[in-house]
């Protein structure tokens, strides 16, 4: 299988509340099936998800909303702060100079395959980001949410009523460009090489306008993600699993489908590399029901039922299996 690249699922944070508040329950069953698992559920966790599940995830909430402009109708809420140490760090920069590199810097710990750079071209600097999937089929509802991203990091450290020279997009001239200039209120061009925020040079000085920021470290963002995003096959499903695990519902198609691949793909790739979807899973719910055990005053059914066992009998048994010990014997040894 080629290369899979996924992203933090920080940056759907606030979308599935505003699913839910704007079009309805419904809408968002299908933008969470499109995405694979149920991202409300996860939210405020640093979970992985390929950058395919964020294209289906926002496209199943456009046409659920009947909304062709939906990229635009999010662009506003999103925002780095929302991202975490990762976002913390990038924020903490006392510089806006300073934010920009720190984001190119940490990018390896927020996502693979994307490429973030500034440059400075006159007067101009020129703060770029491209998504791994950028011109793939429904690319188009990202990038002026991508661009909404890279403009917070910005005004975190610009006056309220800054205004960017330009916005530039990656994708095709769109019939209503007056849509993304109201929206940035600015000059908009198209077909660019990159979503670009384009500030006046001198800006890069401009001091943080909020003190407060709590000091985060690069090393803080690299605990919170050893080694960075993953980027074998193994590590990318793995990390699908956990998702779907703290739903209480796993689901090999919906693992899959994300991926870009197919059921029996996917089962001959993990064969190929010497396991099995099924023990996978079983290792991610025990792993999972170990911390709930260890840290949680619940009863064993609970964790159980957490776990999307279908009886305390089977868990007990999956339990003491992997482990050695029943629930029960676990929980009075701590």
């Amino acid at each position: 299988m080629a290369e899979i690249p996924v992203i933090s699922s920080h940056i759907l944070h606030g979308l599935p509340a505003f699913m839910r508040q704007e079009v309805g329950e419904r809408a968002l069953l299908r933008a969470n099936r499109a995405a694979g698992f149920d991202l409300e559920l996860t939210e405020g966790r640093n979970c992985f998800i390929p950058h395919a599940a964020v294209i289906g995830f926002v496209n199943a909430a456009a046409r659920a909303a009947g909304e062709p402009n939906l990229g635009l109708l999010i662009a506003p809420m999103m925002n780095a702060a929302n991202y975490g140490s990762f976002g913390r760090y990038v924020l903490g920069g006392e510089t806006l100079g300073q934010s920009i590199q720190r984001s190119i810097t940490a990018l390896c710990y927020h996502s693979t395959a994307d490429r973030m750079s500034v440059a400075i071209v006159g007067d101009e600097a020129r703060y770029s980001y491209v998504f791994a999937l950028a011109g793939h089929a429904g690319y188009d509802m990202i990038a002026g949410a991508a661009a909404g991203v890279l403009l917070s990091v910005v005004r975190a450290h610009l006056p309220f009523d800054w205004r960017p020279l330009r916005v530039e997009l990656d994708i095709n001239r769109p019939r209503q460009t007056g849509l993304f200039e109201d929206l940035f209120q600015c000059p908009v061009m198209f077909n660019a090489p990159a979503v670009t925020i384009v500030v006046e040079r001198r800006h890069l000085s401009a001091a943080s306008r909020c003190a407060s920021w709590p000091i985060v470290t690069i090393e803080d963002v690299a605990r919170d993600r050893p080694g960075g995003a993953p980027r074998g096959l193994l590590d990318i499903v793995m990390e699908q699993i956990r998702a779907q695990v703290l739903t209480g519902s796993v689901s090999i198609d919906h693992v899959a489908r994300p991926l870009g691949t197919s059921v029996r793909t996917l089962q001959r790739e993990l064969d190929r590399i010497g396991t099995d979807f099924r023990s996978l899973t079983n290792a991610a719910r025990i792993q999972r029901a170990t911390e709930l055990l260890r840290h949680m005053n619940g009863s064993i059914t609970r964790v159980s039922a957490e776990m999307g066992y279908s009886s305390p009998a089977n868990f007990a048994r999956a339990f003491q299996k992997a482990t050695g010990r029943t629930p029960s014997e676990f929980r009075s040894s701590l």
